[in-house]
Formats: C-alpha cells, structure tokens, sequence
C-alpha cells in the first residue's frame, strides 16, 4: 500500500500561498512508494491555521499518512485516523496543542525558523524608530511642519543603539536572529529562555530563566517578546511589569498579542511613562478601528505582517519540509518538533 502526503497550502493570502513552482518542486521529490493530494479549496494561513478545513481536504486527509498546511484543525485532525506526522507551514502551534493532538503518537514539526531572518530585521527597525525620534518625524511630515525642538532639546529622546540593553523573551531562533543583528549594531542583548543550561546563543551576553523577569526589566530599556504562547508566557507583560520598565523604554511584541496587557500599555505611552511600542501581534485580529492603538504616535502599529518576506519564503519552507519528509521515509529524527507538553 503506498504513503499518501496531503498539501493544504492553498492560502487565501497569496504572499502565503503555495507558488506554482514550489508544487512543482514538491512534487518532483516525492519518494518511492508516496503520492500526493494538493489541496485546490482555499484555506488560511492566519494564526495557526483554519477554523474549519473544507470539504476537499476532510474527504483527502482520512487516508492520509502525512499532512502538510497551515496548523492542523482538531476536526481535520480526528478525521485523519492514518496520521503519523503533521507539518505546520506556522511556527506558533497553540491552536494545534488539543488534548487529541497532544495524546497522540503524531510527530508535530513547525517552521519556527523559517520567519527568524524577516522578523528579526523587523525588530531592529521598529527599535530605530524611536531611538530616532522617526515617530516625531513622521508626525511632523503630515502636518508640513519644520521643527528642530524634539530633535535638539536637552532632554531628547534619540539615543544610539550602543546604549541600548535589550532584554528578548525567547532565545530560539527570532529571538537569535535578533539578538545577533542588534549587537552587531553594538546594542547589549540578556535572552530570557526555559532551559538555561545550554547556555548563551550567538547574540546574547547571557540568558536567564523566566522566573527573573520581574529583576530583569528595571534592567533593560528595550523588551521583545519574541517567545511561543504557553501557559507560562500568557499575559507575561502585564501592568505591573510594564511598571518595572525605565521610563525610555521600548516594547515590542512580534509573539502573540496573548502575552501584552495592551490596556496598561497604551495607559503608560499616554502618560510618556514608556517611549513607545513596536506592535505586530493583538489579542484580536483583525485589530477593531475603535481602538486607541491606532491613535497614538508613541505606537508604530502593523497587521500581522512581520514574517512577511517575499520570494524568500517558500524556498526556506521547502528547503525544511523535503529535508524532513526524507527524514520521515528514513526513520531518522525530524528537524523542528514540537515538545507537545512544552507547547512549541
């Protein structure tokens, strides 16, 4: 009997969306004894994945051995009864973690490397922004306005990333990628990570367990949450902690919108009790027009946009997927799982 590998990769958002050539790549490597159901019904490549499959693929995925999309749907997932590994196309897995997922024998894989280098630049730019006062700026440039006041005071806010001690929650690979741009631009980086005895990444001066957060953030005048949404990492930024934070401080949440109190903080850029706050990720998406997020200078604000990165993803996508689909047919160990009871 042969192997069946089911690809729901047909995105509505066409950045995400499987190319032509990368089906034609995919399906000029499969292995002996394999066959291959690409998905034509869209799907979504928000979050984790969609709420509910389409038909197609719940009717393709019962005789599946391997399933390739984005997350995997609990329904989708109690149909597959021949399931033996599930890549998601998505680096966070929350959505996938059901208790059947979790219960499971299914090797779950991520591509929690393939957004590193996107999202890592982006970081480093929305931190310039307001080390540069481009916040300033721009408002200036709406209003046609020439003035040199926030720039030269005595008391501006632009610094050079020298001076910056960036504190970034999650060491793994956005959180690297990070760390080792903003310290080539001589900024000094402290990784908060769960298993601190492997030590320091390439990027970091040092790493230091979750529980010393609270000690770290009077520390620290930069803070990313760059880490996977756990039970342990849901509303880790909260009010109190946002009070911890010097006064200069910049916050930035490429992670999910889950582990940010936004209330506390759009209450503390109002105040200028913080210098401002770089936003990809809410606690609902689409954000609502209504919100004060959207009105404030101090926020630079963008639509789940980070990982984007055109031409260039598909290529890494794939690059991992065949590596590990080759694993899989070998019996050797897959790149990327996912620790279910860790949840990431």
């Amino acid at each position: 009997m042969d192997h069946l590998l089911v690809v729901d990769l047909a995105a509505i958002s066409k950045n995400w969306a499987l190319p032509p050539e990368g089906e034609r790549r995919l399906l000029e490597n499969v292995p002996d004894g394999w066959r291959v159901h690409v998905v034509r019904a869209a799907t979504s490549s928000d979050g984790d994945g969609p709420p509910r499959p389409s038909d197609e693929v719940m009717d393709a995925v019962r005789n599946a051995d391997a399933y390739f999309g984005f997350g995997m749907p609990r329904l989708l997932f109690l149909e597959a009864k021949r399931l033996r590994w599930a890549h998601s196309a998505a680096a966070g897995v929350g959505n996938v973690l059901y208790a059947e997922m979790v219960a499971s024998d299914v090797v779950l894989t991520n591509s929690a490397t393939i957004h590193a280098i996107p999202i890592a630049e982006y970081i480093v730019g929305g931190i310039i922004h307001f080390l540069r006062g481009f916040d300033f700026a721009i408002d200036q440039q709406r209003r046609a306005e020439w003035n040199k006041q926030p720039f030269v005071r005595l008391d501006s806010v632009l610094r050079e990333m020298d001076s910056v001690h960036a504190l970034i929650v999650g060491a793994g690979g956005i959180g690297g990628a990070a760390a080792e741009r903003l310290t080539a631009l001589r900024a000094h980086c402290t990784g908060v990570r769960r298993r601190v005895h492997l030590g320091a990444p390439p990027g970091f001066e040092r790493v230091v367990p979750l529980d010393q957060l609270d000690a770290q953030l009077p520390k620290h005048d930069v803070v990313v949450l760059a880490a996977p949404l756990t039970g342990e990492t849901a509303g880790l930024l909260t009010a109190a902690r946002l009070d911890l934070l010097p006064s200069n401080a910049i916050v930035v949440n490429v992670a999910r919108g889950a582990m940010l109190d936004e209330d506390a903080l759009v209450e503390r850029l109002v105040t200028n009790r913080l210098r401002g706050a770089v936003l990809d990720v809410f606690r609902t998406e689409p954000l609502a027009s209504t919100t004060a997020l959207w009105q404030l200078r101090q926020i630079l604000l963008t639509p789940h946009v980070s990982p984007v990165s055109p031409g260039r993803f598909w290529p890494r996508q794939l690059d991992l997927f065949l590596d590990n689909w080759r694993r899989f047919v070998r019996g050797e160990p897959l790149r990327n799982v996912v620790d279910k009871q860790a949840g990431y």
